[in-house]
């Protein structure tokens, strides 16, 4: 089934390990086959890791991108999900990290990066939460 991209002017997207940046007009490009495609936005720079979820989240982005490379960035991944797991007590996101498990341990990354997603949303809205119940009064610096 074939996979339709619309770009935004200067857009970037990774293609096959390759990075291409769209000109300076929208584009819609149609692949036709199977390829391995992050869109700029889905794309986790190492400086940006610096939440347990983005820590899940970057092992398995290196997975989905160079697949030829995944021991490494698998064993990364098993141990990033173990110490997050431990540290989360819904048994939703739970499911949730079983879910990511899952895909990674049959190769379906870009499912996963999907379902890791999820985990980021979680953790934001907790971290959101801890955040505003923090009275104003407190100095926080």
């Amino acid at each position: 089934m074939p996979l339709k991209l619309s770009l935004k002017p200067s857009e970037k997207f990774v293609l096959n390990g390759a990075v291409i940046q769209n000109g300076d007009r929208r584009a819609n490009l149609v692949l036709q086959n199977q390829a391995s495609i992050l869109r700029e936005k889905d794309i986790m720079h190492q400086a940006e890791v610096n939440t347990p979820a983005k820590r899940v989240y970057f092992p398995v982005m290196m997975m989905y991108l160079d697949p030829e490379n995944s021991d490494e960035m698998y064993n990364e991944f098993v141990l990033k999900m173990t110490e997050f797991m431990s540290a989360v007590k819904n048994p939703e996101m739970l499911s949730q990290c079983v879910a990511v498990s899952r895909e990674v341990m049959a190769g379906n990354y870009y499912r996963a990066l999907n379902a890791c997603r999820k985990l980021m949303e979680y953790e934001k809205g907790s971290l959101d939460h801890v955040t505003n119940s923090i009275p104003a009064s407190v100095n926080t610096g």
